[in-house]
């Protein structure tokens, strides 16, 4: 039996969420909360708020968000996967210079603007712990400033990803497009759109049907939308920045987007939860008993990948573009100088710091966040 939640735990946390979205001109314009454990079982849902600024209708389990940087776990499993069939190496450079030549004549991008080569490959390792040396254009005034000309990361376009580092491989971790290189690995080496491939081997076998990276009509009419806060604290409506699977409607068009591995997808928190039970569940989905990862794979991706760096986050992450980030002095602060560690797409707190020691911790964009 898995674990559960006291009555007392329940109504703190609903309490908690009630109060957060109570005030819709300076609170959370929405919370959906979901707890599952290893057995697929909701142990808690609570929702609270509306589903725009301005708007009345409420929020559930089965609103539809776009889920962000949480797509990088679900390209995280994809990649793992690939490894286990042998089609994807770990720590083979050459084999990702093999699938994504333009991987290999790369280069580092100085404070300076100048561009120099980078000094070793890059390795699938790194770009699922955020060490091949990528970063993002809100994040990296750098990136922003490239050539005058800058990139989006949410344009729909696969040039918009061909970017040069920002640091050498290996050499720190920073925050950026590394997981959406992953994702292009996965497609070049299977032969079908990172979508297909999610649909085929992740959602299907976990009997999945709110997820995706094009919403089908009755997911856009629960669609959370986007929201702004102003420097005074108010809310307001504001255009969604990954809008044209939201638009498109012809398949000729869908095909045209570049399925970003690291922040494409859509889902409800009733649905991404479950992906969580499988992993939870050491790689079984405990609702339809298909196995998606073995016990050792899913063990690989929960351990620190970069111990050698156990204040990364502490160096927190600047903001290049108000519009899109605010400045984070500090990713996930874990007190009392406790390392920080990185698994395969998540970051890892190996010791307590009121939560158990090794949780697994993602955020998004959205104002996302899981713990696993």
């Amino acid at each position: 039996m898995g674990k559960t939640l006291s009555p007392e735990g329940k109504t703190a946390i609903r309490s908690a969420i009630d109060e957060a979205c109570k005030d819709q001109i300076q609170g959370l314009p929405n919370v959906s909360f979901v707890v599952v454990n290893k057995d697929g079982q909701e142990i808690f849902t609570h929702s609270a708020g509306t589903r725009g600024a301005g708007q009345n209708e409420p929020v559930t389990p089965d609103s539809v968000y776009w889920i962000a940087s949480f797509t990088k776990m679900i390209t995280g499993v994809a990649c793992m996967q690939l490894v286990e069939q042998g089609k994807l190496a770990l720590d083979d450079a050459e084999l990702v210079e093999k699938v994504c030549p333009e991987l290999k004549d790369v280069q580092v991008l100085q404070k300076d603007g100048t561009l120099v080569p980078k000094t070793k490959g890059i390795t699938l390792r790194m770009l699922l712990s955020h060490t091949a040396g990528f970063g993002y254009t809100f994040f990296q005034e750098r990136l922003r400033d490239y050539k005058g000309q800058g990139f989006d990361e949410f344009s729909g376009r696969i040039d918009d990803f061909k970017q040069p580092l920002v640091h050498q491989p290996g050499e720190t971790w920073e925050y950026g497009i590394n997981i959406d290189w992953a994702g292009i690995m996965v497609e070049r080496v299977s032969n079908v759109s990172l979508s297909e491939y999610f649909e085929k081997n992740i959602f299907e076998p976990l009997g999945l049907k709110n997820i995706g990276f094009f919403p089908c009509e009755d997911m856009k009419k629960r669609l959370v939308s986007m929201t702004q806060r102003a420097p005074d604290g108010t809310l307001s409506h504001r255009k969604h920045p990954n809008i044209r699977p939201l638009t498109s409607t012809s398949e000729e068009d869908k095909k045209s987007i570049f399925n970003s591995g690291g922040g494409g997808c859509f889902a409800t928190p009733r649905d991404y939860a479950q992906i969580l039970a499988m992993l939870l569940n050491n790689g079984v989905s405990p609702t339809t008993g298909k196995q998606l990862l073995s016990q050792s794979t899913v063990d690989t991706m929960f351990q620190d990948q970069i111990p050698h760096m156990p204040d990364f986050g502490r160096a927190g992450i600047a903001t290049a573009n108000p519009e899109l980030s605010n400045p984070c002095p500090d990713l996930y602060p874990i007190p009392d100088g406790a390392p920080q560690g990185w698994g395969l797409t998540w970051m890892i707190t190996p010791s307590p710091t009121g939560r158990d020691s090794n949780q697994r911790i993602l955020g998004g964009n959205r104002e996302l966040f899981l713990v696993v």
